[in-house]
C-alpha cells in the first residue's frame, strides 16, 4: 500500500470515528435537536391542564381551536424574549395532549418538550385504574414505548419522564413503583426524571431508590423545590448532583430572589433552574385565568440585577442549565459505572 492510500485510508477512519460519536440530543413535540447551551429555556410551563380525575377525564371534549385561541396571546409574548424551548410539564390524565402541542409549536415556532410518566401527588386522583395493580417494570415498558414508538398513536415522543408523589417521609407503595419505573426508563431511554416533590422530606427517598437501580441523581430534577424552608438541604441535593427546580415564578417572586441569592452565594447556581409553572387553560373552566409566562423577564431578572446577577448567571440558569438537565443521556451512578 503506497503512502498515499495509507494517509486516506487513515483519513477515512478519524472520518467514520468521528462520525459515529453520539450527539447528545434533546426531544420535542417535532423531532429531535442536537444539544446546545445558547437558547433560552422555561423549563416547567403548562399548556392545558385538566384537574378532573383519571376516572372521569375525555380529551376528546377539549376543543383545540378555543384553546390555542386562548393561549396563544400568552405564548407569542414569548418571541420579544427569543424563548427557544417551552417544557410543558403536564403529564398523562392531567391534561398532556401532543396533538394540541404539536399544532401550538407549529405556530409559535417555540420547540414545545412533553413527557411520559403518571402522577401521583394529591392522593392518586391522576393514576388511572390500570396502573394501581401493575408492576413498576411493566410501566417503564409502557413509557419507554412511548419514547420509541410515540405517544397515543402518534409519532411524537417524549422529552423526558414526569411523575409525581406526595410529600412525605415514607413514600406510599404506589409512589415508590412510580419512581421506580421512571428510574428503569431512564436506564433504556437516556430520559431525565421530573418529580412533583414539593419540601424536600420526600425528596431524599426518590433518590434512594434511584441509587439502588444504579441513576444518578444528574437524572433527576426535584420540582417545586422553591418549597422547601430550609435552604441547607439546597446544598445537600446539589452536592448529589440533583437538578434543583425553583418554578413558582408565575405566583410569586420575593422568596425565589432569597433563595437565588442564596444559591450565588454558596456556588451552587450550576444547578437551579428557574420557571414559572404558569397558564394554564383548564377545560373545567367557563372563565379562563391563564397566567403568563413572563416574569423571569420583566420582574426577575431586573430585580436580580440590582442584587449584583450579571447577564453570564442569569444564562447559566435560562439557558445552560436546562440544557444539560434535559439532555437525553444515560446517567448512572458513580458505584453502577465502576461495575461496568
Amino acid at each position: 500500500m503506497n503512502k498515499k492510500l495509507k494517509i486516506n485510508f487513515l483519513f477515512l477512519f478519524l472520518l467514520i470515528g468521528c462520525g459515529s460519536k453520539k450527539q447528545p440530543l434533546i426531544q420535542d413535540v417535532n423531532g429531535t435537536h442536537r444539544l446546545t447551551s445558547n437558547q433560552i429555556w422555561l423549563s416547567h410551563e403548562h399548556i392545558l391542564v385538566d384537574f378532573i380525575g383519571a376516572d372521569s377525564i375525555q380529551p376528546n371534549k377539549w376543543n383545540h381551536d378555543t384553546i390555542i385561541k386562548e393561549v396563544m396571546p400568552y405564548l407569542q409574548e414569548l418571541k420579544e424574549f427569543n424563548v427557544t424551548y417551552f417544557v410543558d410539564a403536564t403529564p398523562d390524565y392531567l391534561g398532556r395532549d401532543v396533538l394540541l402541542l404539536e399544532k401550538i409549536a407549529n405556530k409559535t415556532g417555540i420547540n414545545i418538550i412533553t413527557n411520559t410518566g403518571l402522577y401521583g401527588a394529591r392522593n392518586n386522583k391522576f393514576i388511572p385504574e390500570y396502573a394501581q395493580e401493575m408492576a413498576a417494570e411493566d410501566l417503564a415498558k409502557m413509557w419507554i414505548n412511548e419514547y420509541k414508538n410515540g405517544i397515543d398513536g402518534t409519532s411524537i415522543r417524549p422529552g423526558f419522564i414526569k411523575i409525581g408523589i406526595d410529600t412525605s417521609d415514607s413514600l406510599p407503595v404506589i409512589h415508590k413503583k412510580l419512581v421506580k419505573a421512571a428510574a428503569l426508563s431512564h436506564l433504556k431511554t437516556g430520559l431525565t426524571i421530573a418529580s412533583h416533590t414539593g419540601k424536600a422530606i420526600g425528596l431524599w427517598s426518590q433518590l434512594d431508590i434511584l441509587k439502588e437501580i444504579g441513576v444518578s441523581p444528574e437524572a433527576f430534577i426535584w420540582v417545586h423545590a422553591q418549597e422547601e424552608d430550609n435552604n441547607d438541604n439546597y446544598l445537600k441535593a446539589a452536592k448529589l448532583g440533583c437538578w434543583i427546580s425553583l418554578d413558582g415564578l408565575g405566583w410569586e417572586l420575593e422568596k425565589h430572589v432569597e433563595k437565588l441569592l442564596f444559591a450565588k452565594r454558596n456556588g451552587i447556581l450550576d444547578r437551579i433552574l428557574i420557571s414559572h409553572d404558569s397558564g394554564w387553560y383548564d377545560p373545567q373552566r367557563e372563565n379562563q385565568a391563564i397566567r403568563p409566562y413572563t416574569n423571569i423577564f420583566k420582574k426577575l431578572y431586573p430585580e436580580l440585577k440590582t442584587h449584583g446577577f450579571t447577564e453570564e448567571e442569569f444564562k447559566v440558569l435560562l439557558s445552560v442549565n436546562p440544557s444539560k438537565a434535559f439532555l437525553i443521556e444515560v446517567r448512572k451512578s458513580p458505584s453502577d459505572k465502576n461495575s461496568q
